[in-house]
């Protein structure tokens, strides 16, 4: 009998120092727990640059520019894997390099509906206050291309980066952020292309920072048919821009009007003008007469090559911005050009509107950007015209409404005319010379086929004689 107590007595004590591990073990848990709960959410910090351009942090999830891209291939291959950098370089070959491109920076937790429209812009360190302003009100998806210098203040500029993005909980909600590193200041077309690219929705919005959407843009689209069939067509929508004749009146958007009626009695008292009213090439295309007078969605008839609208376009089959451009002047009206001779047209939203928020310029930087870019978009609108012309000629569009937009504005290049109609007596020669080809061919293949029918009914003679 004594063996079998020994044996339960043991067997309770190893119980008891069971239980009493355990119990220290979940209080040791519960504390921790709590005091983790208790503590701040770490906010992200950049830690240093490994080398020019390139940048290591601390949170595993926005490692995203050391991805490899990997490409489907058929079953029995397989998948084929491509570094994330040799694609975007391949991707923004035509910009000044080197330059590093980390897509998805920060990436908004929130999925985002095909049909929304994706905000797509362009800051600095010095608009982020603004671009804060342009989250909270707007709320809906934003894709924006931040640029970091690559000088000695580039991780202080990274810091204040993460400073902003955490300052503002809509940022977490709404916004992909895509960072570009490099020595090159005002590559706008190129920013313009990576934020673009990296959209989520099936349309996007080129927006300046510095303009305030006054309106509930979204709510209007969806209510809008006749806009939607436009967009769904692939052309473009334009929201009309304005801005304060004394600039001080123009820096808090808070105070903007949120409606059409607002904004008439403000234009009225001339407080509100046309954005730009001194170069009224940029926007009157727009026919601001008409919009105040109507409620329906309106073509744009009288485009010029210096119209600069701020749109909304799809994102499939809109040519992209060509990332030559430098610096101010024609860059973003050099890529609304080319996408209006493709053949998408402009037309006007009856309700929604932006107005510019006031900010001073860098006047004599604008001045000697904007002289050689005058240059520059000269010789990209003939350029342009004839790759076009060429295009929709070999694609056979060119009698098409597609080719409209392109005849009325490349004919004005003086000798557009001439070249085009040697063009086309090239065409043309050419295709008889093609038709005259394939009827050889053809009599060609009825002369042995006919060769062919006369072997065998020689060759079933000689067989029945035989």
């Amino acid at each position: 009998m004594r063996p079998q107590l020994t044996t339960a007595s043991q067997s309770l004590r190893y119980a008891g120092f069971a239980y009493l591990a355990g119990s220290v073990i979940f209080t040791i848990h519960y504390f921790f727990s709590q005091y983790r709960a208790s503590q701040p959410v770490p906010v992200i910090k950049p830690k240093t640059m490994t080398e020019p351009g390139m940048g290591t942090f601390d949170v595993e999830n926005i490692l995203f520019s050391q991805q490899v891209m990997t490409w489907q291939t058929p079953k029995e291959f397989p998948e084929h894997g491509i570094e994330e950098d040799a694609v975007l370089s391949k991707i923004f070959s035509s910009t000044m390099q080197p330059s590093k491109v980390l897509p998805y920076y920060f990436k908004a937790i929130r999925q985002f509906d095909s049909e929304s429209v994706t905000i797509t812009t362009l800051i600095t360190f010095d608009r982020y206050p603004i671009f804060s302003k342009l989250v909270t009100n707007y709320q809906g998806p934003i894709s924006v291309s931040i640029h970091i210098n690559d000088d000695e203040l580039r991780d202080e500029n990274l810091s204040k980066l993460h400073d902003m993005y955490n300052s503002n909980p809509y940022m977490r909600e709404f916004v992909d952020v895509h960072v570009i590193v490099d020595k090159f200041d005002r590559q706008f077309n190129m920013w313009r292309n990576v934020a673009r690219f990296f959209a989520r929705s099936n349309y996007f919005m080129m927006l300046d920072v510095d303009f305030h959407i006054c309106t509930n843009l979204q709510r209007h689209l969806s209510l809008d048919a006749r806009a939607r069939e436009v967009m769904r067509a692939g052309n473009a929508v334009v929201l009309p821009a304005f801005e304060y004749v004394e600039q001080e009146e123009g820096v808090d958007s808070a105070t903007f009007p949120k409606n059409k009626e607002s904004l008439r009695r403000l234009f009225d008292q001339k407080r509100i003008t046309t954005f730009h009213d001194f170069f009224p090439k940029g926007h009157n295309a727009t026919d601001y007469e008409t919009w105040f007078s109507t409620d329906s969605v309106y073509k744009v008839t009288a485009y010029q090559h210096s119209y600069e609208p701020y749109v909304v376009l799809h994102k499939e089959g809109t040519p992209w911005c060509d990332e030559r451009f430098i610096g101010y002047g024609a860059n973003k009206a050099a890529c609304l050009f080319e996408i209006y001779i493709s053949g998408i047209d402009y037309y006007v939203l009856p309700q929604d509107f932006v107005i510019h928020q006031s900010h001073p310029y860098k006047e004599e930087t604008r001045k000697q950007e904007r002289k050689y870019n005058r240059k520059l978009y000269q010789n990209f609108q003939e350029e342009a015209c004839f790759r076009y012309s060429r295009n929709f000629m070999t694609s056979h569009v060119w009698d098409s409404p597609r080719a409209e937009n392109l005849k009325e504005q490349c004919s004005k290049i003086r000798g557009y005319k001439q070249v085009m109609q040697l063009f086309e007596e090239d065409m043309q020669v050419e295709e008889e010379e093609e038709v005259a080809k394939r009827t050889v061919g053809r009599e060609e293949g009825k002369d042995k086929q006919r060769g062919g029918h006369l072997e065998n009914e020689s060759g079933h003679g000689l067989h029945k004689g035989v």
